[in-house]
């Protein structure tokens, strides 16, 4: 038999997480960062397995995780610039007109990811000269910060090789009785997400 003490089992935090204290931050996003008003935890299911017996089956876990979409919504400035941030990415990776915009992309990005841009290619041993470029450019990572009730930056979900997969359009309308500024939705695929305390070095997947 298991015997607990109950005030070992007590909560050492009485305040309830609010859906108004957050701040988003996504490297290459900076003005889509400022003007972002909504953005999620996506959620995570782990397959199962079913071990067959004569009698009931019986459920086992899996070993795959799948992710949900990181999803934000953000106010569009007049001059459409957060909205052209995400929209100019998306062509890079889908380079609908030319091949250049993809390495334009690349070039784009290489103060943000030195490691892996084209220029440690010409260092790289056994570099062949019409090689597939390095694919980190097109990849950035992002950070949802949990605020505390005082505002205070507490913990920290941390996204791995995010690139954006949809981005919703714009409608404009001249017979709208009241002016509602333009917003729009960007959903990301990404690695994975962890957490971790503000300022760590490193994440947590346990709570002890």
């Amino acid at each position: 038999m298991t015997i607990t003490k109950a005030i070992q089992r007590q909560p050492t935090k009485f305040d309830y997480a609010s859906p108004t204290q957050f701040k988003f931050q996504l490297t290459k996003l900076p003005k889509v960062e400022y003007f972002t008003t909504a953005c999620n935890i996506p959620g995570i299911s782990l397959n199962a397995t079913v071990q067959p017996t004569p009698l009931a089956d019986i459920p086992l876990p899996g070993d795959t995780l799948t992710f949900g979409d990181l999803e934000i919504t953000f106010l569009v400035d007049e001059n459409l610039e957060n909205y052209r941030e995400i929209h100019g990415w998306m062509y890079g990776i889908g380079f609908p007109k030319s091949r250049t915009q993809f390495a334009a992309l690349v070039e784009a990005n290489k103060d943000r990811f030195p490691t892996d841009g084209k220029d440690s290619k010409s260092t790289d041993a056994g570099k062949v000269k019409y090689g597939a470029q390095a694919l980190g450019p097109i990849f950035s990572d992002a950070t949802l910060n949990v605020l505390t009730s005082k505002n205070n930056a507490n913990i920290e979900v941390r996204f791995s090789d995010v690139f954006p997969t949809t981005l919703s359009g714009l409608n404009f309308d001249q017979q709208a009785d009241d002016v509602t500024y333009l917003s729009a939705t960007v959903n990301f695929k990404y690695k994975l997400y962890e957490f971790a305390t503000k300022g760590a070095s490193r994440t947590t997947t346990t709570v002890t």
